[in-house]
């Protein structure tokens, strides 16, 4: 696609990481990043990021998990994909396989580890249509106007500015692009979050809910959205309770 080459380019000197299975909430009093203080903070506990995996690769692919996100988004050929979370590449190199050699996938993740590791799977495979680079806590840092679908599998939950860091994601979508998003139904602060507190807080932002399914089948539901017709300034952004 056209933004292909510059995409690679663009991420072509940095590292990547992902954020995976949890247990446990962040502090209360941890320190919010200066970058995000104009964004109101979440009313709602953020689950701990302390592993890197989420599930064993081999279980997931026996549900056929992949295969089916990948076709609820509509992904195709030729596609550029941002694998939000990368983690050790679960989604990443089954994106790479989706969208080709004419496609491009950019893997980001906060942990330097997870992406290093990333790193050597990407070289060992020989996958020349991936990207990695290291994201921030409030802001993913994607490159504007580039993506056709952003996913964020089983990870939002641990996104601790989830109002900043969706505020900041808005520009890198291309005009017909969507936020692929997977989580479990799981209570407040757990490995999960509500389907009803996930709306609030990207409508809050100013995006609209393009399609939300319930699928046991990826332990959990499938959502995606897109930009609405505007992007709200951080100070009118309203805050949503957890249910």
């Amino acid at each position: 696609m056209r933004q292909g080459a510059v995409l690679l380019a663009a991420v072509a000197a940095l590292g990547v990481v992902l954020l995976g299975g949890c247990d446990g909430l962040a502090p209360a009093t941890a320190k919010r990043p200066e970058s995000a203080v104009a964004f109101p903070a979440p009313d709602r506990p953020v689950a701990q990021v302390v592993s890197t995996q989420f599930s064993n690769e081999d279980d997931r692919d026996e549900r056929g998990e992949a295969k089916v996100v990948m076709d609820l988004a509509d992904m195709r050929p030729g596609m550029t994909v941002a694998d939000i979370g990368a983690g050790e590449g679960y989604y990443t190199v089954r994106l790479a396989e989706r969208v080709g050699a004419e496609g491009r996938v950019l893997a980001q993740d906060i942990s330097r580890e997870a992406l290093d590791r990333l790193g050597r799977r990407v070289e060992r495979e020989r996958l020349e249509n991936i990207s990695i680079k290291l994201g921030g806590t409030d802001n993913p840092q994607l490159p504007t106007d580039s993506f056709d679908r952003i996913f964020m599998v089983h990870m939002y939950h641990e996104v601790t500015e989830p109002y900043a860091f969706l505020w900041h994601m808005w520009p890198a979508l291309n005009a017909d692009g969507q936020i692929v998003v997977v989580e479990s139904e799981s209570r407040v602060g757990s490995h999960g979050i509500p389907h009803t507190l996930l709306f609030c807080e990207f409508e809050a932002v100013g995006y609209v809910l393009v399609e939300y399914i319930e699928r046991p089948d990826i332990k959990g539901y499938f959502a995606r959205f897109q930009k609405g017709s505007a992007r709200r300034a951080p100070e009118t952004i309203k805050v949503c309770s957890a249910p």
